[in-house]
């Protein structure tokens, strides 16, 4: 406890030293592991042992209040079982559900049997076993439930977006898995199996799921599409965009009233969650923008006061990579996000970590108006975490001189959590990944816009985000 007292009034120390300037670009210049795929035979890619053994093992909400699961897996040689037996006494299951299973082609790639299952009627707060699979090729898991609905729950989200599966890739994850995360919210951009050809493209979506199996198998990932999920190859005659991640990474869209999984909504503890799709159609009376009309309305605060919305592309960027392409989405929904007094944006895309200060730029129009963004309490913290580590690279040509809406920037490869405590605090950190390493470099102490005090409110001007850059282990500064 009084460790975290000195670190707070540190951070306060440190946002005063910093009052007055636009903002921080780090100096940090990262010793880069190279940017290639893990080899096919890496032990990271292994197959489970057994007989058509399931693989791939991942998991997300399947309703709107966080009581039920999806269960997903592939059986490599035959369909097998779909069904999913479970409990809350490991090795005894007292309850099952049955899935479905399909596959598909892509190019000349066929894929394995690929199931779906969604477990519902769950108790909150409350550890469950499952066990997939037939005879002695049958897999064990876990997972937890979060708490019920309820302004003051406390959870700890990970944040991470970008992955890929390169080396940089597996030194994110394998941070991650050691931060105490419960849930992740992935902002898109998975596999990078586009970056392949052919019958690779189906290869490298397999090494990929089971990759991320060591944490998505415990703990559910709440998926946002990015452009490498499109996958539209004409010269293989593959044109239907999506393709791979819809049959494979299914999202709970109906519970949210949505038309298509590619957007949606949960609540999850203290916390509504709203993902957008950046490749969808999103202007206005689009089913996307209608449904996002209503899921707005649908938010109650005093229930969950945490309002934090996913996109693929960041809507404030100030890296030459990909600068202003979130420009028309920002046009249409950044005054709903002042409105509703959104807490946090996370976006990814551009393979660097930066974050906003509490701005907008809604006043302006062709005639009048600020015509750059301004500092606002109401508007969310804008974070852009696309540094989870693919063979593309870092982007490392940020804007000079650095904006004054940018908070702090860094070109590195890491993970954030979300850790919030309740109604009316949450801290957040963004941890680097050096050389292997994690470094806790960024954080701060987000204030919830619903119900912080007028007087809290007026000190979420420009500058007085309380932040902290440090290059001392976490364990070292809670």
């Amino acid at each position: 406890m009084l460790s975290n007292r000195i670190w707070l009034l540190f951070s306060i120390l440190l946002s005063f030293v910093h009052n007055g300037i636009a903002g921080l670009t780090s100096s940090f210049i990262r010793s880069e592991w190279p940017s290639t795929d893990i080899p096919l035979d890496n032990e990271a890619f292994a197959l489970p042992k057994g007989y058509n053994a399931p693989q791939q093992v991942h998991i997300t909400q399947g309703d709107y209040d966080g009581k039920a699961v999806i269960i997903s897996w592939v059986t490599p040689d035959e369909p097998g079982s779909s069904q999913v037996r479970y409990g809350i006494s490991e090795g005894k299951y007292d309850f099952t559900a049955k899935g479905t299973v399909k596959n598909y082609t892509f190019h000349n790639y066929k894929s394995g049997y690929i199931h779906k299952c969604l477990v519902d009627g769950l108790e909150y707060d409350t550890k469950y076993y499952y066990e997939i699979g037939d005879h002695d090729s049958a897999r064990k898991f876990w997972f937890q439930t979060p708490p019920r609905i309820d302004p003051d729950a406390s959870y700890k989200f990970g944040i991470i977006g970008d992955l890929g599966q390169t080396y940089n890739s597996l030194s994110t994850l394998e941070h991650y898995k050691r931060s105490g995360g419960q849930t992740v919210l992935f902002v898109g951009d998975l596999s990078y199996a586009d970056r392949y050809q052919y019958h690779d493209v189906g290869v490298r979506w397999d090494t990929w799921g089971r990759f991320i199996e060591q944490s998505a198998a415990y703990q559910p990932w709440i998926w946002c599409a990015g452009n490498h999920e499109i996958e539209y190859m004409p010269y293989m005659g593959e044109v239907t965009p999506f393709k791979s991640y819809l049959h494979r990474y299914p999202t709970p869209y109906p519970a949210s009233k949505s038309s298509d999984p590619l957007w949606y909504a949960i609540r999850r503890g203290s916390a509504h969650v709203i993902v957008l799709s950046s490749y969808s159609p999103f202007v206005k009376y689009t089913p996307q923008w209608r449904w996002l009309a209503e899921e707005l309305k649908r938010v109650d605060r005093k229930k969950t006061p945490w309002l934090i919305v996913l996109m693929h592309v960041p809507i404030y960027n100030s890296n030459e990579a990909h600068f202003m392409e979130g420009e028309s989405m920002r046009t249409v929904f950044e005054s709903w996000f002042v409105k509703y007094k959104v807490d946090v944006v996370f976006a990814g895309h551009v393979h660097a970590y930066e974050r906003s200060y509490r701005i907008s730029n809604i006043h302006y129009n062709v005639s009048s108006g600020y015509p750059y963004p301004v500092p606002d309490k109401s508007a969310p913290v804008y974070i852009t975490v696309g540094d989870g580590g693919n063979q593309e690279g870092l982007a490392g040509r940020f804007r000079d001189p650095q904006p004054e809406y940018s908070a702090f920037r860094e070109a590195s490869y890491g993970h954030s959590t979300l850790e919030i405590k309740n109604r009316t605090h949450a801290l957040y950190h963004w941890n680097r990944n050096d050389d292997g390493k994690k470094v806790a470099t960024d954080a701060f102490m987000l204030y919830n816009q619903y119900w912080g005090t007028s007087k809290r409110r007026r000190n979420l001007r420009k500058n007085r985000l309380y932040s902290v850059i440090v290059n001392r282990p976490l364990s070292e500064r809670l």
